[in-house]
């Protein structure tokens, strides 16, 4: 799994790309998410275009993430998740925490 770091305005987008997996994506996702809550940077957007596997540890990194990032004081936002992990959001009733958006300016611009 490869997380691209990109910036728009104040929002930084992690462009995931590959699987999720417990003790394999999970840990490079929450080590990327933290080390962007110590250099302040707490408007995120993760794009799910690239993942086409997220498993239950991947599903947990990004719940822990999201409350990580909303006890800085932050907002994590999904992006373009597929279908897959749409039917897995919804599945554990999740798609009622996270915002998730199809459009990357729509998504950005719901930050200010």
């Amino acid at each position: 799994m490869t997380i691209t770091e990109r910036k728009s305005g104040d929002v930084t987008i992690l462009d995931v790309e590959g699987k999720i997996l417990l003790g394999e994506g999970d840990v490079q996702l929450k080590r990327k998410i933290d080390e962007l809550l110590e250099k302040k940077e707490t408007k995120l957007l993760v794009n799910l275009a690239n993942v086409p596997y997220m498993d239950s540890g991947g599903l947990g990194e990004i719940v822990r993430s999201y409350t990580t990032v909303k006890r800085s004081g932050g907002d994590l936002k999904l992006l373009n998740a597929t279908k897959r992990i749409s039917d897995l959001l919804t599945i554990t009733k999740l798609i009622t925490v996270f915002e998730i958006h199809e459009d990357e300016a729509a998504a950005v611009a719901s930050f200010a």
